[in-house]
């Protein structure tokens, strides 16, 4: 038996996966977000902590027995977060997250600083990255930048509190801007341009590999045994790959959860900065992989059921499981900045169109295609970087919904498939990673791909219309920057 945890934004899910690959349990814990200022999105490094722990102790009140039998653990988190701890390993303030844009001033200098960044870390400074965060910490709040010890991503901090060890995998450590991508090791050069070093780092380690060793106090809590080891684990959207059993060049996924993700692996690293595509390890060793990246995808949704005092699932029932053609309402979702195409943490949202017969169909139409939009914008970005994406396998929150799903295939142009375990699929992810490290399995034999629900293809009888409409979305982002 394996356990899985993704140490998400919005909540924390852990799984339970036995022998044969399946999901035998699940438990989740809500988390809560802060934003006590314009761009800022902080959270609690001790809630991530707690919520796993929760999480745990409910599949081990409910299922005792298979609790018991797990060898192995394998970590998936939110990438970026900057965790900051003193010499006590102690948080020393809230971790600043993926999404928060406050440090976009930051970006332009650590471009400035160090120029070989592009060719290093292969990617653009963006405020979601957690060397600019640093830099802000070192300029806002110089108290507390004096006293860091280390710097720790999340999923990093909670393996620390399980474990007592310090480690990271290569797929989350390509995301902070500190990390050689291509050689797969830290860079001092980076890490001088924030004004840190080597010792500032937690030791590195593939995701496939044990980075540690449950503690006893929480293997005798569950019942496990003494030597139940903990993988390297990955960043949220590797392990989903792992999970999709995308570890072939080529394999594609479209993720809509609280971000929205296209991801491609490949053999190489493959850096394509000028497109704002990310270029990151992948969670297995000799494999890296593409991501463009959108910051609000189903909390473009959760928003706005938020705004309505309406369940998501109940402003989806009236439009059934496929519209006819795009909606008369435009919505950008850029909620919380965005990162590609863009690279523009100060972007808004907006409607555009709205009339006084617009319903609220309408309005919720219009945001599932804007997220569908933005997701274009995402794979030209790609197909423009490393060649074209055919078809693309369905995962995250937004999976639930095959009106999205059929959305998505109408304004991407391809195939998209919905997928069993969709929706935990960093946690299944984390789980394979987790047996992985424990069994020395063959990766091919334990990443496989997962059973197709439904394939959603592009409507001919839609095609140009949502062409047409992508053209228009297109033009609000520039037309509007200037005023919002």
């Amino acid at each position: 038996m394996y356990l899985g945890l993704d140490i998400g934004t919005s909540g924390v899910k852990a799984v339970l996966v036995n022998e044969a690959g399946a999901v035998v349990a699940t438990a989740s814990r809500e988390l809560a977000l802060s934003h006590p200022a314009p761009l800022w999105s902080e959270q609690d490094p001790d809630s991530w902590v707690d919520a796993a722990i929760g999480a745990v102790d409910d599949l081990a009140r409910q299922h005792p027995r298979d609790v018991a039998q797990v060898h192995g653990i394998g970590l998936s988190g939110q990438m970026h977060g900057a965790t900051l701890l003193g010499a006590d390993g102690r948080p020393l303030r809230p971790a600043i997250l993926w999404n928060d844009g406050r440090s976009h001033a930051e970006c332009v200098e650590l471009e400035r600083r160090c120029p070989s960044l592009h060719a290093i870390a292969g990617n653009l400074a963006m405020p979601g990255f957690t060397a600019p965060k640093l830099l802000w910490v070192a300029r806002h709040e110089p108290h507390i930048f004096e006293r860091v010890a280390k710097v720790l991503l999340p999923k990093a901090y909670v393996r620390y509190r399980l474990t007592g060890e310090m480690a990271e995998d290569m797929s989350d450590a390509a995301g902070t801007l500190w990390l050689d991508v291509g050689r797969r090791d830290w860079s001092a050069e980076l890490l001088h341009a924030t004004g840190l070093d080597l010792q500032h780092m937690p030791r590195l380690v593939e995701g496939s590999a044990v980075s540690a060793v449950l503690a006893g106090e929480f293997a005798q809590r569950w019942g496990m045994a003494n030597d139940v080891v903990v993988a390297g684990g990955a960043g949220d959207n590797a392990a989903s790959a792992i999970g999709l059993g995308a570890i072939a060049p080529g394999d594609a996924f479209l993720s809509l959860g609280t971000s929205g993700v296209v991801f491609r692996v490949t053999d190489r690293f493959a850096p394509a900065p000028e497109a704002a595509v990310h270029a990151f390890c992948h969670a297995l060793p000799g494999l890296w992989h593409q991501m463009g990246v959108m910051l609000s995808a189903a909390a473009s949704l959760a928003w706005l059921a938020g705004v309505m005092e309406t369940p998501a699932a109940a402003l989806l029932a009236p439009l059934g499981e496929r519209v006819d053609g795009p909606s008369p309402v435009k919505f950008l979702p850029y909620l919380d900045g965005e990162r590609t195409p863009h690279n523009d943490a100060t972007a808004s949202g907006a409607f555009v169109g709205l009339r006084a017969a617009t319903g609220r169909s309408q309005i919720v139409q219009a945001v599932l295609e804007g997220v569908a939009f933005a997701a274009r914008d995402n794979l030209a970005a790609l197909s423009a970087a490393g060649g074209a994406i055919t078809d693309v396998d369905l995962v995250g929150g937004g999976s639930r919904s095959p009106l999205w799903a059929q959305i998505c295939a109408d304004v991407l142009g391809i195939a998209v498939h919905r997928v069993e375990e969709g929706e935990v699929g960093a946690a299944l992810g984390a789980a394979r990673l987790g047996r992985l490290a424990a069994t020395g399995d063959d990766p091919a034999q334990i990443c496989t791909r997962p059973r197709r629900l439904a394939s959603f293809v592009p409507r001919a009888s839609a095609a140009s219309a949502y062409d047409e409409a992508y053209r228009r979305w297109r033009a609000l982002y520039p037309a509007l920057k200037e005023s919002l």
